[in-house]
């Protein structure tokens, strides 16, 4: 298994948690920078444990701080041999409405790095998804929509051929129209994640969220879906793999 999308620099005993992962059958970790001193912290753990990665971006949440004028530091920062996507980066109008207009020339920044890197992009959107679709409608490489769950933008991610990534919240009892849309999902544009520490799986739900519960994750969307989760799990892999293009 993968868990695509993981905040390591978070968890206080991020090593431990990478072990934990390990003899949970989580192979792959994809670890996230949200700012350019999370973003050295993700490749720092990247290098010191095999088998984790990192995407280094600049957040929504960061839209008019000292970060968002730093778009050329990441462009250094990429050229890690162990980064392999520009974000999370993207556009959040539930926090940080009153920055909409900032958010949106760091996200199209973040684009046009990822576009000039030819990197995938990993794109974090909430109640903000006719500015999301008007933007990536532009862009044409690899785009994964991460903690999906805004439904209104599955038809245009299916035809733009963007990948979806389920994280907890699809696993909680009153989030059957999520599975309903994870259901709808190509076979080979699902991805799960965690986004770790938060939104643990229904399972640990309480606990602080880590890598190994992601099978909690791709066991319910196997449900939704009507599939056996081994299976899924190594579809997901195989997804990752080329969404990433990892090893």
């Amino acid at each position: 298994m993968i868990d695509t999308h993981a905040h390591l620099d978070a968890l206080e005993d991020a090593p431990d948690a990478i072990r934990r992962a390990r003899e949970a059958g989580v192979r792959r970790i994809v670890t996230i920078g949200t700012g350019l001193d999370a973003c050295r912290a993700a490749l720092a753990l990247a290098d010191a444990h095999e088998g984790v990665v990192a995407a280094l971006g600049i957040d929504p949440h960061q839209a008019g701080g000292a970060d968002a004028g730093r778009v050329g530091e990441l462009r250094e920062l990429l050229a890690h041999p162990k980064a392999v996507a520009v974000g999370e980066t993207g556009l959040d109008y539930h926090y940080g409405g009153d920055r909409r207009d900032e958010q949106r020339v760091l996200f199209q920044a973040q684009l046009d790095l990822a576009a000039e890197l030819a990197l995938p992009v990993v794109v974090h959107t909430r109640e903000a998804n006719d500015d999301t679709a008007a933007i990536l409608r532009e862009h044409d490489g690899t785009v994964v929509m991460h903690c999906f769950s805004e439904p209104g933008l599955l038809a245009a991610g299916v035809e733009r051929g963007w990948y979806f990534s389920f994280a907890g919240n699809v696993t909680y009892p009153k989030a059957q129209d999520l599975r309903a849309v994870a259901a709808r999902v190509p076979a080979d544009r699902i991805l799960a994640e965690t986004d770790s520490p938060y939104l643990a799986p229904q399972p640990v739900r309480g606990k602080r969220n880590e890598p190994a519960f992601v099978a909690h994750t791709v066991a319910a969307l196997a449900a939704a879906r009507g599939e056996e989760p081994d299976a899924l799990a190594a579809r997901i892999d195989a997804n990752a793999t080329a969404a990433f293009a990892l090893p």
